[in-house]
């Protein structure tokens, strides 16, 4: 399964595409950040992540795009633009039919890490390791965006398998 992770921003979107199945070695295909200049017009700063996650998706053609969910826990102005970024990921998702599944930074830090309190450097050396690189990904954007790709392929398959269970169990008792 190949998977494209987006860790949304409205200066620093990072992206990541990793390949493989869960419980088997996975292989790190393309990680990069799109950027946007802060002073410029928002709705074309939107308009550049836009076309930046398009030619992600083209070129790399992902199974699955794992997204950050996002949450305002304070300052609400910069959230706002996280969620645009991540809409937009979702958006161009939905076009071509892509699933887009969210996971939580709690729940990415947790099945990289073991802990939903690591800090960004711990998932940075996780990810590094489980992809067995010879240096971290920098900036942290991308080496995030790689962590949903990863926590992805574990949690979420692992999810779906149990969602199938119990699918598959419900019809049996109907």
């Amino acid at each position: 399964m190949r998977v494209l992770g987006v860790d949304p921003g409205l200066t620093r979107c990072g992206v990541g595409v990793v390949e493989g199945q869960a419980y088997r070695s996975l292989k790190l295909l393309g990680v990069g950040v799109i950027t946007t200049p802060a002073d410029a017009e928002h709705s074309k700063r939107l308009l550049q992540i836009e076309l930046g996650l398009e030619q992600w998706i083209d070129q790399y053609q992902p199974e699955v795009i794992a997204v950050e969910r996002v949450f305002a826990d304070q300052n609400v102005l910069s959230v706002m633009g996280t969620a645009q970024a991540a809409g937009l990921a979702m958006v161009q998702a939905a076009k071509r039919g892509i699933p887009v599944i969210t996971h939580t930074p709690t729940e990415v830090k947790a099945s990289i890490t073991g802990s939903g309190r690591a800090n960004k450097a711990q998932v940075g050396h996780m990810v590094a390791r489980v992809l067995k690189l010879d240096a971290l990904l920098k900036p942290a954007d991308a080496a995030d965006a790689v962590a949903l790709a990863i926590c992805h392929l574990w949690r979420g398959v692992a999810n779906e398998r149990l969602q199938q269970a119990i699918a598959q169990q419900h019809r049996r008792t109907a």
